[in-house]
């Protein structure tokens, strides 16, 4: 009866802690905190793990980024004013980066919050780590943009790899750029919404990403394209099938300029000109990232049968070891019984030896006889 009870007891214990550890598994965590900088919350949405909350029109185009849930919330001060916060959380920094280059609009003014920031009137668009936050002000003040930096030091940090932005931004030329007009693409939808560009210039299912970027030359655009694979071989194949396609006329663009460097691909659009083109184009050279800790030369150490000899040295190593340790234990016990005989070892104290006598003849034995 006892081991009954004890039983019902004992599963009822471990239902009740699988339920609270699941609930505690399912629970997101928050994404915005309580207040801010004189802001308290006055509601707020669950989070969400449907990108249509976020945005209903462009659900799939944050999937491609990594979205992964998302909330809204509305803060007030005691002035009256408030703020609507819409924060979206990616998978990394270069979903959060991504998404941010997609919503951000020519006309947008550059802000100093978080890691990159901009505004347009009382809407204020920033990415830190990998949250992307919307805010729309019913009044801006003075403070507003310090504000919302307070507001983006509270948000979840990214950590490790998670935290890594996209390099490939970085090798825009930065001579004739139009200010805030990169846009980084991991996905087709993205790409088709963003630039007037046919879906023939880049394979999306070989793990490309894309950025693109505005230039101006002599009163005339252009855009500069680069397309990065995981690998130079995969560019290479790239590159001969768009000129392919190009000698083909299947292309929806004439490309002005078009090389590989690296593992990414370069392509020049607009109506620059040629030789403005191709001067664009070969601004732009792939740098590998080569650290010193990475080794560069054959290691002799490296080397297998080096290796093997060193295992049987350290085999013969050890099997010596062993064999002077034994001498060197008894010769040092038959010398010591040599120069003190029975004071240390085989004392007479301490040596019991037990005689059967099976020879001996017993009484019964000498009755017999």
């Amino acid at each position: 009866m006892k081991f009954l009870r004890f039983s019902f007891v004992f599963v009822l214990f471990i239902s009740l802690l699988a339920g609270l550890c699941s609930a505690a598994v399912e629970t997101p965590t928050p994404l915005l905190p309580k207040e801010f900088a004189g802001w308290r919350l006055v509601k707020s949405s669950p989070v969400n793990s449907n990108p249509m909350a976020a945005d209903a029109a462009n659900a799939a185009v944050l999937k491609e980024y990594g979205f992964t849930d998302v909330t809204i919330a509305t803060y007030s001060r005691d002035d009256g004013r408030q703020v609507t916060v819409k924060a979206a959380r990616f998978q990394d920094a270069s979903g959060a980066f991504g998404a941010y280059t997609f919503y951000r609009t020519a006309n947008m003014h550059s802000e100093e919050i978080g890691d990159q920031g901009s505004s347009l009137g009382a809407r204020v668009l920033f990415f830190h780590g990998k949250i992307l936050a919307d805010a729309i002000f019913t009044r801006l003040s003075g403070m507003s943009a310090a504000e919302l930096r307070e507001l983006s030091d509270t948000l979840p940090k990214a950590l490790g790899s998670e935290s890594k932005l996209p390099d490939l931004v970085g090798y825009l030329p930065k001579q004739s750029y139009v200010k805030d007009s990169a846009k980084y693409i991991v996905g087709p939808l993205a790409l088709q919404q963003t630039a007037a560009v046919g879906a023939q210039l880049v394979d999306f299912t070989k793990g490309a990403e894309v950025v693109l970027g505005d230039y101006k030359i002599s009163n005339n655009t252009g855009k500069l394209i680069l397309i990065g694979y995981p690998t130079a071989q995969i560019a290479t194949s790239e590159l001969k099938r768009i000129e392919q396609a190009e000698q083909a006329h299947q292309l929806q663009e004439d490309l002005l300029a078009k090389r590989r460097t690296g593992r990414m691909l370069v392509l020049v659009l607009g109506d620059i000109g040629a030789d403005a083109a191709k001067e664009l184009a070969s601004a732009v050279n792939y740098d590998t990232d080569v650290t010193w800790n990475q080794n560069t030369y054959q290691n002799p150490k490296d080397n297998v049968g080096r290796v093997v000899l060193g295992g049987i040295i350290l085999a013969a190593v050890i099997m010596g070891m062993l064999l002077v340790s034994s001498i060197a234990f008894g010769g040092f016990r038959v010398a010591v019984k040599r120069l003190l005989p029975g004071k240390v070892f085989d004392r007479p104290e301490q040596v019991e030896i037990i005689g059967l006598h099976l020879s001996d003849k017993g009484p019964e034995g000498q009755n017999r006889a």
